[in-house]
């Protein structure tokens, strides 16, 4: 069973940076597709970012949400069973609830909700305009 962590959530200013990271624990972690989504206020959760595992060879390495291109970037480290999300440039659109999840890893990298069997709690992160 996988379990994972985020920390690093907070407020931030329009235009600043904010780095959260994902532990990850309980299972192997170079054979897990790593995400994050977002749930902003009283809407859906959404796709940010993914990286494809460390033992993956086919499709997308890394895939963002439009919105995020850019901005944001998603570096893993496979010896400390990290994945971040670095957030530049922030704006207050950004505001959301951000979640980290994880699947075994597939031939391509999955940007939907219902493809992830994994999840953390979730961090909040806050742009004040």
């Amino acid at each position: 069973q996988v379990q994972l962590v985020e920390s690093g959530g907070g407020l931030v200013q329009a235009g600043g940076s904010l780095r959260l990271s994902c532990a990850a624990s309980g299972g192997t972690f170079s054979s897990l597709d790593m995400a994050w989504f977002r749930q902003p206020p009283g809407q859906e959760r959404e796709f940010v970012a993914a990286i494809k595992a460390a033992i993956s060879w086919s499709g997308d390495k890394r895939l963002y949400q439009d919105a995020v291109k850019g901005r944001f970037t998603i570096p893993r480290d496979n010896a400390k069973n990290t994945v971040d999300l670095q957030m530049n440039s922030l704006k207050p659109e950004d505001t959301a609830d951000y979640y980290c999840a994880a699947r075994t890893t597939g031939l391509l990298l999955k940007l939907r909700v219902q493809e992830y069997g994994y999840w953390g709690q979730g961090t909040q992160v806050t742009v004040s305009s």
